[in-house]
């Protein structure tokens, strides 16, 4: 598949390596908090869980005024400021690896490790909504949707490429080597952004420069006495989210969705050894054919581009996931779970790859980080809703929960299943009904911000 441009070609590129390596990243750390550092211990679970936790602050903490950042500086320099922040991080990270055994205690190197994934995910809160407006600008308003597609069928190939690699890594040649080819995974992102030219770069290498080179910024540079425009900035693209009926839309859809997907995500491990009746380690092999249905979707997506809007895309793709996973939620053996969630992954990537087309559509590009920086923190706290209802009820109201409806037996794990597929088909029938007008977009004109310009 031809990859739309050059600009463009670099930042999947880009994207590969360093999504690779974060979910290599992440599956190491799970692993060696929880077989090494803490090998034996009892509060081994609940270290590796608040990785989880660190990274939802992270995301709640800064992605909000993130946002307005974005979108006064530069998106490629931002991006490169962002990868090289994390290279540091997680260098830093290695170095710590590097230490001989028992230099630090178990609680200092619990400490090290937390505060690398707080500070890279808040480097990451910078990086993602430049990447997202970046795309906007190296890619014609045609191309979009082709464009997302690819980045979900590259993302579906990080998730099936980038934990397995974690193990193998971990084991054969220890932690420091796979936290470094993760600061390494971060240096090739940096140089291939670098090689990337935007409509400024274009124009500073035609034009005699006047300065020293800095972050060129869409909005003047922040001085001490303008805190208050920051808060009106981001009080302007709040109202972006709120008074765009397109907007508002996804938002609530995301939120809606993410409660739903979560619930099933965190119980899945449950469901294959009391549902379907298979042993633990099939687990992965689910989570593979997961991937390899996301592939297959966002390759789909990207040819159905421009023969379907993509709000049409975003619902229907809804409604179509929420039915896969009632009828993966329905099932008693390995073999077809296997199955129904590799065909339950296509209309999933065409859900997540039309997402980026529409939002770029009805947001301005000088709105888009602030609001991407509000929807991001959205969908951490409706996923951490999600994780812990379904934790609750699973361990408690429904703990022993058996039934017979209608000659269908439901338990606790399958419930909770069921009643998240639904959820996510109310979502696709909403924002089909939502999002009616967004067929035929109408970018909206942003409001200025107070004492911003």
């Amino acid at each position: 598949m031809v990859l739309i441009n050059r600009d463009y070609r670099l930042l999947w590129a880009g994207q590969l390596v360093s999504q690779i390596g974060d979910f290599a990243f992440s599956t190491t750390l799970s692993l060696w908090i929880g077989t090494v550092v803490l090998a034996g211990r009892s509060y081994a679970p609940a270290a590796v869980s608040a990785l989880v936790v660190v990274v939802a602050v992270g995301t709640l903490l800064v992605g909000p005024l993130a946002g307005v950042f974005v979108d006064r500086w530069d998106h490629r320099r931002t991006m490169l400021g962002a990868d090289l922040a994390r290279a540091v991080l997680i260098g830093l990270l290695t170095a710590v690896a590097f230490l001989p055994g028992g230099t630090l205690s178990d609680t200092a190197v619990l400490v090290a490790v937390y505060a690398a994934v707080l500070l890279a995910t808040a480097a990451a809160q910078f990086f993602n909504p430049a990447r997202f407006a970046l795309i906007g600008e190296v890619v014609e308003p045609e191309q979009r949707a082709r464009a997302a597609g690819i980045g979900q069928a590259t993302q579906a190939i990080a998730v099936i490429a980038g934990p397995p690699l974690a193990a193998p890594l971990l084991f054969s040649v220890g932690v420091r080597w796979a936290l470094l080819l993760n600061a390494v995974s971060f240096l090739v992102s940096m140089a291939a952004v670098r090689a990337v030219r935007t409509t400024a770069r274009k124009h500073e290498e035609t034009t005699e420069p006047t300065a020293a080179p800095g972050p060129v910024a869409q909005v003047p540079p922040l001085q001490p006495s303008e805190a208050a425009s920051v808060r009106a900035e981001f009080m302007a693209g709040l109202r972006m989210v709120t008074r765009s009926r397109p907007v508002t839309a996804l938002v609530a859809t995301i939120v809606l969705v993410t409660i739903g997907a979560d619930a099933l995500n965190s119980l899945n491990v449950f469901f294959v050894t009391d549902n379907l009746g298979a042993a633990s380690r099939w687990y992965g092999t689910l989570e593979m054919a997961l991937g390899f249905g996301l592939i297959a979707g966002a390759l789909a997506t990207a040819w159905l581009a421009g023969r379907l809007s993509g709000a049409r895309v975003f619902s229907t793709g809804l409604i179509l996931t929420g039915i896969g996973l009632v009828a993966y939620s329905r099932l008693t053996g390995l073999g077809p779970a296997i199955v129904v969630l590799a065909v339950t992954g296509i209309p999933l990537a065409a859900v997540n790859a039309s997402l980026t087309p529409v939002l770029l559509d009805h947001v301005p590009q000088s709105h888009l980080g602030r609001v991407i920086a509000v929807i991001n923190p959205m969908q951490q706290l409706a996923a951490l809703v999600g994780v812990s209802a379904a934790g609750w009820l699973a361990s408690t109201v429904l703990r022993d929960f058996s039934a017979d409806i209608a000659g269908v037996r439901f338990g606790r794990i399958d419930t909770i299943f069921t009643f998240a597929g639904l959820l996510v088909v109310a979502g696709g029938f909403y924002a089909m009904a939502a999002l009616r007008s967004a067929d035929r977009p109408a970018q909206q004109a942003p409001e200025p911000a107070a004492a911003a310009r």
